[in-house]
C-alpha cells in the first residue's frame, strides 16, 4: 500500500533520512571491491614478475619465451594496478547521489564486460599462437600462446567475478529506486515510498 505525503511535510525528513547513508555506503562498497581488486591485480603481476625474469634465464625451447611473456605481460597489470590504486580515493569525494552511483555503476560494470571480451581475444590469440608454433616448430609463438592462455584465463575469470560482485551494488540501487514515487495529492504534490 502506497500513502503520498505532501512533499513540504516530507522535506525535513528527506534531508535527514538514510538516502544519503545508503547512497555513501554504496559507493564505499564499490570502491573497496575495486581496491581490494587492484591488490589482486597488483600481487597476481608482482608474482609474474618475478617468476617470470627468474625461470626465463634458466628455462629452454618454448618456456623461455612463455616466462619472458609473463614478465613483459605483468608489467602493464602492475602498471594499471598502481595508477588505479593512486586515483581510487577521489571516487570517495563529495556525497554520492542516486544518480552519481548509477552512473558510475554502470561505467565500472560497463568498462568489466568490455575488459571480459577483450581477455577472450587474448585467449583467441593465445590459441592461435600456439597452433602455429607447433605447425611451424617455433618456439617463439609456442611460449607466448601458452603465456597468452594463461594471461587471458586468468583476467578473464577475475574480470567476471568482479563484474558479478559489482552487480550486487547495481542490484541494491535498481531496489532502492524502485520504492520512491512522485506524484499528485489533494493539497499538491507528494513524494511516496513502496514497502
Amino acid at each position: 500500500m502506497k500513502k503520498l505525503l505532501p512533499v513540504f511535510f516530507l522535506l525535513p525528513f528527506l534531508t535527514a533520512s538514510a538516502q544519503p547513508a545508503f547512497q555513501d555506503s554504496l559507493a564505499t562498497e564499490r570502491v573497496t571491491l575495486v581496491k581490494n581488486n587492484l591488490w589482486v591485480l597488483g600481487a597476481w603481476a608482482g608474482a609474474n614478475i618475478i617468476q617470470g625474469s627468474i625461470s626465463a634465464g634458466n628455462a629452454e625451447g618454448s618456456g623461455q619465451y612463455f616466462h619472458r611473456m609473463n614478465a613483459y605481460w605483468n608489467t602493464v597489470n602492475l602498471a594499471i594496478a598502481g595508477i588505479g590504486l593512486l586515483t581510487i580515493k577521489k571516487q570517495l569525494a563529495g556525497p554520492h547521489s542516486f544518480e552519481k552511483n548509477l552512473k558510475e555503476q554502470q561505467k565500472l560494470e560497463k568498462l568489466l564486460l568490455l575488459n571480459t571480451g577483450l581477455d577472450a581475444a587474448y585467449i583467441m590469440t593465445g590459441m592461435y599462437l600456439k597452433e602455429k608454433g607447433l605447425r611451424q616448430n617455433s618456439d617463439q609463438s609456442t611460449g607466448f600462446g601458452n603465456s597468452l592462455l594463461l594471461q587471458g584465463g586468468f583476467l578473464l575469470a577475475f574480470d567476471l567475478i568482479q563484474y558479478f560482485q559489482h552487480r550486487r551494488n547495481s542490484r541494491a540501487l535498481e531496489q532502492n529506486r524502485a520504492g520512491w514515487e512522485l506524484g499528485s495529492t489533494g493539497s499538491g504534490v507528494g513524494l511516496a515510498y513502496r514497502f
